[in-house]
């Protein structure tokens, strides 16, 4: 691995621990300083949405202007975010700033890393595209994934053992490590520009018929992951209220969805490098089962169970569909399709209120139904598409 790609994992990982931390810590923090749960889930999905907007652009950038640049920026502006959020937050609460002001700054905050934040995304795993053959395409998009999900796994439980010294240290420090790659990118990473060519290269676009089976993928993907990832505290909460230390039950059901994706994407991408196709239909195939097994978990170690099933398939479908939407473009057109890529994977949070809740409020189990059947429908639709076969690496 070259010191540039090493910095990029790292500028991932910094990114991951700002990402998973971040949702642990700010809603409580902001409700104990009499924000109302809706403004602070607002808070988020702006800065969803924001990303999403801004994601293709930053990709089209990258192709422009080099990925190092972007890559860079999206840290910077990421670390500015970190500061940006918890400043006001810590503010409030030592009376220094009126409490009134805390709801539009925390959008402010936030709203940097969805605008500026998203740069970063994009611009690596188009610098991993320039540079790794086909064969190896899925294997390095799989390794800077599993940079990101280190990061989410490590975060909660780093940003725990420094908010014991002050509230604002993880913030902080995460910020500074995110600064720290930013300088590492731009000492190792060999600048790279697309070559130009002799006659002009068709740009894409979201309709682009080598695009938008992806992003229908990625969205569908997003929207059941995000009905999890939002519905974990509250199905602990309701199914487990028996049981004690909720909190610490709840954290351990993140990390085992992390981790298990983590090693799945090294079993199937590395160990036994299996093609994008049946990635694709595997890990559908265990998102099918689990999401449909764990709408009848009526005991923690099955429901654990369920989220580490769970876990593989999402390892196996993410770096996957990257990879396959890559080996579908031309070099040109890399940083385009990165950012699409990037722009469609919040729609799944954009989504959770108007959608995913409601169907929970019903019966938290027919959101897991729910999602089993989307699941069935993806399945269907990469078997039926022709897109997904085409240059298949064994």
């Amino acid at each position: 691995m070259s010191n540039g790609a090493f910095w990029l994992k790292f500028g991932l990982f910094t990114v991951g621990l700002g990402q998973s931390f971040v949702f642990v810590l700010v809603p409580p923090l902001a409700r104990d300083l009499g924000l109302t749960e809706v403004q602070t889930s607002t808070v988020f999905a702006i800065s969803a949405i924001a990303w999403a907007m801004t994601s293709a652009g930053w990709g089209r950038a990258s192709d422009r202007y080099g990925r190092r640049n972007i890559a860079i920026l999206g840290l910077i502006g990421y670390a500015i975010s970190m500061i940006a959020l918890i400043t006001p937050l810590f503010l409030v609460e030592r009376n220094v700033l009126d409490a009134v002001f805390l709801f539009p700054l925390l959008i402010m905050g936030r709203l940097i890393n969805g605008v500026i934040g998203s740069a970063t995304r994009p611009a690596s795993f188009a610098y991993v595209a320039d540079t790794s053959s086909r064969e190896e395409r899925t294997l390095e998009f799989a390794r800077m994934e599993s940079s990101f999900l280190v990061g989410t796994v490590a975060g909660p439980l780093l940003g725990g053992a420094l908010f014991l010294i002050t509230k604002e240290t993880p913030f902080y420090l995460f910020s500074a490590l995110a600064l720290v790659a930013s300088v590492g990118i731009y000492l190792n990473l060999k600048q790279y520009l697309p070559k130009e060519r002799s006659v002009e290269v068709a740009k894409i676009s979201y309709h682009s018929s080598n695009v938008w089976p992806f992003l229908v993928l990625a969205a569908l993907t997003s929207l059941c992951q995000a009905s999890l990832l939002q519905s974990i505290g509250f199905f602990v909460t309701d199914t487990f209220n028996n049981l004690d230390d909720l909190p610490i039950l709840i954290s351990i059901s993140f990390a085992l969805i992390s981790i298990s994706a983590i090693v799945s994407q090294y079993l199937f991408t590395d160990l036994i490098a299996i093609n994008n196709y049946k990635l694709l239909i595997l890990g559908s195939l265990l998102m099918i089962f689990s999401y449909y097994a764990m709408a009848f978990a009526n005991t923690l170690a099955i429901y654990y169970l369920t989220l580490i099933f769970n876990g593989f398939g999402v390892g196996m479908i993410r770096p996957a569909t990257a990879s396959s939407l890559s080996l579908n473009q031309l070099p040109e057109n890399q940083g385009s399709a990165a950012g699409y890529l990037g722009s469609v994977m919040p729609i799944g949070h954009m989504m959770v209120p108007l959608l995913a809740m409601p169907i929970y409020a019903i019966q938290p189990s027919y959101l897991y139904v729910f999602s089993s059947v989307l699941c069935i429908l993806i399945i269907l639709f990469i078997i039926v598409h022709p897109v997904f076969k085409e240059n298949l690496i064994e």
